[in-house]
């Protein structure tokens, strides 16, 4: 084979080429379980990479949690959180019951469609330590998983300071100025910075809880939820046996309202008070400067306290059987949480004035019959939903610092762990609650929280939805309960309530994710996106398989024809710039790397090969598909390649060959001085992609070549040869103010008559000629008008000759106005000025396409001789190209259709025309040789 096919893409092969799942600390641990667990790696089965349940034993694989203790429990405690004891009368008391009721059934309504998300993507595999991060990531992908996850971050700190601040707010109510356990002058300080020294007090006693006794405090969660259950029933039986009383109700000192009035009353049982909470009566909220309230203020307040659903479903790693457990006791506990709410929101409009409710958040301690209750579980369920909101948020850092998602930025994550804590991770946590708590008010940083966590769950809908439309069969959760609708409902209900709580704080998470999906898609590491897989993957999967159905090859008009390549290389390593200039030339059209490997499928590793071509396309930037088959020959394997490249109506139209000549390839991987240079496919002594060594035998001969642009022609498909692309240079040309054209040679130099110059094959170099030009827009299309006398013409008068020139350009000039192509039109006088070319032109056809129609007469050389004079006349034809060529980017030549297979003597007659074209096209700068079969261009509209 000759080392210029092989160098730009002669279509021979004989190249060689030659998950670990991430470990999570369990989020979930600090509800209960091993301490240790998370540190199993996630090993996917062979095949489709999911998890078997109920595949092992659970006790000796570190499952020990039951529904209850490891679903339930965690779930509840979370969504009482500070809502329970603190705000449920802020919202009863501005909103009304009416609207509180709607409130409710629209915030559960949201939390019940994404539950069905949350269980069908929990039971499809086993969740490891991060929660919606970890779910997200695993089937969005890295780029919305990654994301997500950091908002969710952030949401976990956020919510940390908001159950902080509820705490702050009950212990300042409770032994502050006015407070209920307090008398006389013996009180704690009130005021913004000593609410936040206090604040800064409870965090930093989170802190030390984190980094000591993390695990003692997940055991806990069901004696913690024990108390808060049993001071909200303590409540509860308050409003039904305490009576009406006045002057019971203290005004916090922190209200304004405290400078006129000392008490508020309480009313009990009463048909009244029920009538007059009944409607909306929004005031003002003292704790934020006396800021207006309105629906937005109390849904965002209300959902910020019912955002505890994915405790459950972090936990899977830790039940006995997570398909069961996730979604009976989630659902189990989002059913006992919202009755409980219910009635809490009943009996305080029962009991208790509007007035009373909007003036004190936490008036449900002076009422209770035993006071201490409600001290109890406000201390409780906000100091207990802090910690695990500081807890969650760590476990998140650390999985996003394992992962990778912002490469070595967040290595210290890792290194700062000791003894399965991450507290690096709970250290950072610690400071951004730290700075969130200086926001001060409960109800501001509630929708901030209320926002983020929407997010979280629009992006877990978001998932559901995407992986049950792509029809994944992979994608069999245990958990039924569920349709496209469901998750389809539960999206659009977040987004739009995202909006109803803050439009700014909902538009900047939004933007804010959105740069964050940018910056992981530009910028994190490829391989964790190809162990986790992507749905946006699977979704254009289906949407192309749609749509390609839909593309009818039988409706294709030639006004919107593009070109669809087929290159056929033999080894990357030498065509880099033609690889790289086709991509140009493609035009948006389709364009596959074809590739032919000599021999049989014996021990085959097609798996290993095909991983090395896609990292050739990362490595050259291409957007292109490779297609690499075995053959017995290198023409078979073209064949297969012309024949079944491409799906349906995406088929290739123009086949792209290297030319074939005798030059060295030159290995553009290793060049020091090549733009494409690059080790990674050197494996030790081994290369990927070997190439032809100087002096090596070539893998086929001329005749097999030549055989080849004649399967590719009658199979109707466009012919290019390229040569001399190894001195394409495209920066050169893209900053030299030299080179300034792309030549259009539309004369056929081996018959070279006044017939019509602008046939098929001229319209075809024309059009790819302004593809180029689009590319390199600083260059401009030179169109060379060569007039040769026509054999008729021979010995007429000289004065037509003229006539014909004029002719000829005024066509060429009206047709580039037809097709909207701008070009030089510049005259070539040498075929017209010798009529010995006409005598050549004759002698030439014998080596094209055209030899069936030439009758050679008795005088007429043959043989050697006639073989002589067609060179000399080649070379002449190529100094008139050279010679016009010192400016010249590229030149497109009229490639004359090669002999036919069933000429006689079709050995030698291709070699010839081999011969003859290498002449051609000798020491001229990058040039194609064209031969098109199929119109191209459109004057119509």
């Amino acid at each position: 084979m000759s080392a210029s096919a092989e160098q730009e893409t002669a279509p021979i092969a004989n190249s060689r080429s030659g998950r670990t799942g991430s470990v999570f600390r369990s989020f979930g641990s600090l509800f209960g379980g091993s301490q240790n667990s998370g540190d199993r790696p996630h090993t996917p089965q062979d095949g489709d990479g999911y998890v078997e349940f109920g595949m092992q034993d659970p006790d000796r694989s570190g499952r020990t949690l039951g529904t209850f203790a490891g679903v339930f429990s965690p779930v509840a405690l979370s969504m009482f959180s500070a809502l329970v004891f603190i705000r449920v009368g802020y919202i009863v008391g501005n909103a009304g019951l009416y609207v509180t009721l709607l409130q409710f059934l629209i915030a559960y309504g949201i939390l019940l469609f994404t539950v069905a998300s949350v269980c069908a993507i929990s039971t499809n595999g086993a969740i490891e330590g991060g929660g919606v991060y970890f779910m997200i990531s695993r089937t969005l992908g890295l780029e919305f998983g990654g994301s997500i996850g950091t908002l969710f971050f952030f949401a976990n700190v956020v919510g940390s300071a908001m159950a902080i601040s509820g705490c702050t707010e009950g212990i300042m109510d409770n032994f502050g100025p006015r407070g209920h356990f307090v008398s006389g002058d013996s009180h704690l300080p009130d005021g913004d910075w000593w609410r936040f020294l206090t604040s800064s007090m409870i965090n930093t006693l989170q802190l030390l809880v984190c980094l000591v006794g993390a695990a003692l405090f997940a055991k806990t969660s069901v004696i913690i939820l024990a108390t808060v259950t049993v001071c909200l029933f303590a409540t509860y039986f308050s409003f039904l046996i305490v009576g009406a009383t006045n002057n019971t109700i203290p005004v916090p000192g922190d209200n304004i309202l405290s400078n006129t009035t000392t008490f508020l009353d309480y009313t009990g049982l009463n048909a009244t008070t029920l009538r007059d909470n009944l409607g909306s009566h929004y005031g003002r909220d003292y704790t934020s400067n006396g800021k207006q309230v309105d629906f937005s203020t109390t849904f965002g307040v209300l959902f910020s306290g019912v955002t505890g659903i994915m405790a459950g479903a972090n936990m899977s790693g830790e039940l006995k059987n997570p398909s069961k457990s996730i979604p009976y006791g989630t659902l189990s506990a989002v059913a006992f949480t919202f009755v409980s709410y219910i009635i809490l929101s009943f009996l305080m409009s029962c009991t208790t004035p509007y007035f009373t409710m909007q003036n004190n958040y936490l008036f449900l301690m002076p009422v209770n019959l035993w006071p201490p209750f409600t001290a109890i579980g406000i201390l409780t369920a906000t100091f207990s939903t802090s910690l695990s909101n500081l807890i969650g948020s760590s476990r998140i850092l650390e999985a996003l610092s394992k992962d990778q998602v912002f490469g070595s930025l967040l290595n210290f994550v890792i290194h700062g762990t000791w003894k399965g804590n991450p507290i690096a991770a709970v250290a950072v946590s610690w400071c951004l609650v730290e700075c969130i708590l200086l926001i001060g008010s409960f109800n501001i940083i509630a929708q901030i929280n209320s926002v983020l966590f929407m997010l979280s769950y629009l992006a877990t809908n978001l998932a559901c939805l995407g992986i049950e439309l792509t029809g994944a069969p992979n994608f069999r959760p245990l958990f039924k309960f569920f349709t496209w609708h469901t998750c389809l409902v539960g999206l659009l209900g977040t987004l739009i309530m995202m909006f109803v709580i803050n439009f700014i704080y909902a538009s900047s998470c939004i933007i804010l994710c959105l740069i964050l999906v940018i910056a992981l898609h530009l910028f994190s590491p490829a391989t964790q996106a190809a162990q986790w897989g992507s749905i946006s993957q699977a979704l254009m999967f289906h949407q192309v398989r749609k749509y390609l159905l839909m593309l009818d090859p039988r409706k294709d008009h030639v006004k919107f024809w593009r070109p669809q390549i087929l290159l056929l290389v033999s080894s990357p390593r030498s065509c880099c710039p033609l690889v790289d200039f086709v991509n140009d030339l493609k035009k948006s059209g389709l364009y596959i790397i074809g590739h032919v490997k000599l021999g049989d499928f014996k021990g085959i590793e097609d798996a290993e090969d095909n991983q090395q071509w896609w990292s050739f396309l990362d490595h050259m930037r291409v957007k292109a598909f490779t297609e690499v088959t075995l053959s017995r020959s290198i023409r078979e394997g073209v064949q297969h390649l012309i024949r079944l490249s491409g799906i349906g109506a995406m088929k290739p139209n123009t086949i792209i060959l290297g030319f074939y000549d005798s030059e060295a390839p030159r290995d553009f991987f290793q060049n020091g001085s090549s733009p494409y240079k690059t080790d990674d496919f050197n494996n030790g002594e081994i290369q990927n992609f070997p190439i032809r060594r100087d002096g090596d035998p070539k893998q086929f001969q001329i005749q097999e070549y030549v055989q080849i642009l004649c399967d590719t022609l009658r199979m109707k498909k466009n012919l290019c040869l390229c040569r001399n692309f190894q001195r394409l240079d495209k920066n050169f040309i893209s900053m030299s103010k030299h080179v300034k054209y792309i030549d259009v040679w539309p004369i056929n130099i081996f018959n070279p008559t006044s017939g019509d110059p602008f046939d098929m094959v001229s319209l075809f170099m024309m059009q790819l000629a302004v593809i180029m030009l689009a590319k390199w827009k600083h260059l401009r299309v030179r169109i060379f008008l060569c007039e040769a006398n026509d054999e008729r013409t021979v010995g007429t008068f000289d004065t037509q000759t003229p006539q014909i020139e004029i002719f000829s350009k005024m066509k060429l000039e009206q047709s580039l106005k037809e097709l909207r192509i701008t070009a030089d039109i510049v005259e070539i006088q040498e075929w017209s000025r010798d009529t010995d070319f006409s005598r050549h032109a004759r002698t030439l056809k014998q080596f094209t396409a055209q030899a069936d129609n030439v009758v050679l007469e008795d005088d007429d050389e043959v043989g050697e001789e006639t073989l002589n004079r067609s060179l000399l006349y080649m070379q002449r034809a190529n100094q008139i190209i050279r010679e016009r060529s010192d400016q010249t980017a590229l030149s497109f030549i009229y490639l004359a259709a090669p002999p036919k297979l069933s000429a006689p003597d079709f050995a030698q007659r291709s070699a010839s025309y081999m011969e003859l074209l290498t002449e051609l096209t000798a020491d001229l700068p990058p040039t194609i040789l064209v031969h098109g079969v199929s119109t191209v261009t459109s004057t119509t509209l």
